[in-house]
């Protein structure tokens, strides 16, 4: 039987011997678990860029094109060139992009987006004309920015025609002519529309000297660009109040004058 002195003793070598140690494989279990675990990231990662970079799963086999109004679908896909058969992740689509918008001026904009898990999408925004521009037996296209993007052979209907008769060199030389194009084109935005649709050309001779010709030999003196929203409120109010009228004037909207009724 141990005496007191024998169980001081065992009690004294547990607490100088401290708590007792796990064993090996517990030790080793903590270290492992988190190499199992950055192994399988890495495993992870690299199945995910084989699958969008080296599968043929996820690569382009087919191009849509919407909005189009004029040009074909098949002329713009030919102008974005996506490259078919390669990664869809790869494909640049910016690139396409400012592609389209060189080779085919009539596109205003253009969004091209992935569409997973095999297609490319082109959502084209073509330009609208307001005016146009003869050019010998054709017609230059002028959109609502005066960007003149297309020659046609054939008018668009509705659309009319701008007609720069300056006689004074010095109007040129004060107002280049692609500063009066600009201002044709906002006094085409401001016409009415139940004017705008009678509208045959709208003749500039300086920059606060444009006029209107419309359909039936009536005509409009509109002026310069400034105030288009009163001188067209002022316009219509003219003549639902002397429809018989032939000449309106509206270049001063607060004193407007109509005549030839």
């Amino acid at each position: 039987m141990a005496g007191p002195k024998t169980a001081e003793r065992g009690e004294r070598q547990k607490l100088e011997s401290g708590p007792p140690r796990p064993p090996l494989l517990g030790r080793l279990r903590r270290p492992h678990r988190l190499i199992i675990l950055l192994v399988a990231v890495v495993l992870a990662g690299a199945a995910a860029v084989w699958t969008l970079y080296g599968s043929s799963w996820l690569r382009v086999e087919r191009v849509s094109t919407s909005g189009t109004r004029v040009l074909t679908a098949g002329q713009v896909e030919e102008a974005a060139d996506v490259p078919v058969g390669s990664p869809l992740i790869s494909v640049d689509t910016e690139a396409i992009e400012e592609r389209l918008r060189q080779k085919l001026p009539r596109i205003d904009s253009v969004d091209v987006v992935r569409s997973w898990p095999h297609g490319i999408g082109l959502k084209v925004t073509e330009r609208t004309p307001v005016l146009m521009i003869e050019k010998g037996a054709k017609f230059v296209e002028v959109d609502a920015k005066g960007v003149r993007f297309a020659t046609v052979s054939d008018a668009p209907k509705g659309v009319p025609v701008l007609e720069v008769a300056v006689s004074r060199p010095a109007v040129l030389r004060r107002f280049p002519a692609d500063r009066l194009v600009r201002e044709a084109v906002r006094i085409a935005g401001d016409i009415p529309d139940p004017v705008a649709r009678d509208t045959r050309t709208v003749k500039v001779r300086s920059y606060d000297a444009v006029s209107l010709e419309l359909r039936g030999g009536r005509t409009v003196e509109w002026g310069s660009a400034e105030k288009g929203r009163a001188k067209a409120r002022t316009l219509l109010a003219l003549m639902k109040a002397d429809p018989e009228a032939r000449h309106f004037d509206v270049s001063a909207p607060t004193a407007p004058a109509s005549s030839g009724s």
